[in-house]
């Protein structure tokens, strides 16, 4: 005799929140819209004051909406986004006892994939140069400020990640990217003077090979270069902060 498997009903809520969810993923309410009045949804969906307070809720957690209180107050709405995604998976990397270790060298074998989708786009001219140049630009004027020069080499490193093509990528290898930058930039910050002048030239001279790879649409070249380069950094990072561990607060104070 089989066992007749029962199938779970939606509670009430459940439901609310899920319609509400696909308005936000969707785009029709947007970043910093605020939800309609408590009478106001409570009309449209029929429901209890307690399923609909349930429901918000349910959102809340999600981190879709956060709730402000007294006369202005009210549910307002947050698209999801890199940087939340990349606050959760470093608490689950953090409760995980991980290392920047661990995440540079995810990075180290990831990264130069990244490089090497940039060369291979038919529309870099248009979609990865410019904005890989425009880093360079910005940490070449601001080379001799060594408060500036960790911060500007990372944001090209998140630009040869963000402009890869691929979205899926952009999100999981961009959020190991944020909490790299978080822990780098705590790291050099901690010690001052960061790096040798021959260091930090030698580094930018690698950027600018990567993007000449990239214009020229030779992946092999980007890959390598990619991997070499990070390989460097990533030694010299860790030489300095090697007791250090991945910390999510990292990031939420960054945001």
């Amino acid at each position: 005799m089989t066992s007749v498997q029962r199938i779970r009903q939606p509670r009430v809520a459940e439901i609310v929140a899920a319609r509400l969810r696909d308005e936000i993923l969707s785009g029709r309410i947007k970043e910093g819209d605020v939800l309609p009045s408590q009478d106001s949804l409570l009309a449209e969906f029929g429901v209890s004051p307690p399923a609909l307070r349930e429901a918000i809720h349910l959102l809340e957690t999600d981190g879709l909406i956060s709730v402000r209180r007294g006369n202005m107050g009210g549910a307002v709405v947050h698209q999801p986004s890199a940087e939340r995604t990349a606050h959760m998976i470093s608490m689950v990397l953090q409760s995980r006892a991980s290392t920047p270790a661990d995440v540079s060298g995810a990075l180290l074998h990831l990264e130069p994939i990244c490089a090497g989708m940039c060369a291979a786009r038919e529309d870099r001219s248009t979609e990865v140069l410019p904005y890989l140049e425009a880093e360079i630009d910005l940490q070449t004027e601001q080379f001799d400020d060594l408060s500036q020069y960790v911060p500007n080499a990372r944001r090209f490193h998140e630009a040869i990640v963000s402009r890869c093509g691929n979205e899926p990528m952009i999100l999981l290898i961009g959020s190991l990217e944020l909490s790299w930058s978080a822990h780098e930039a705590s790291v050099w910050s901690d010690e001052g003077d960061p790096m040798q002048l021959k260091t930090m030239r030698a580094a930018l001279r690698d950027h600018q090979r990567l993007v000449d790879a990239i214009r020229d649409g030779n992946e092999g070249r980007a890959v390598k270069l990619a991997q070499d380069h990070l390989s460097a950094a990533r030694r010299n990072t860790l030489a300095v902060g090697a007791d250090k561990t991945i910390e999510a607060k990292l990031i939420s104070n960054a945001e």
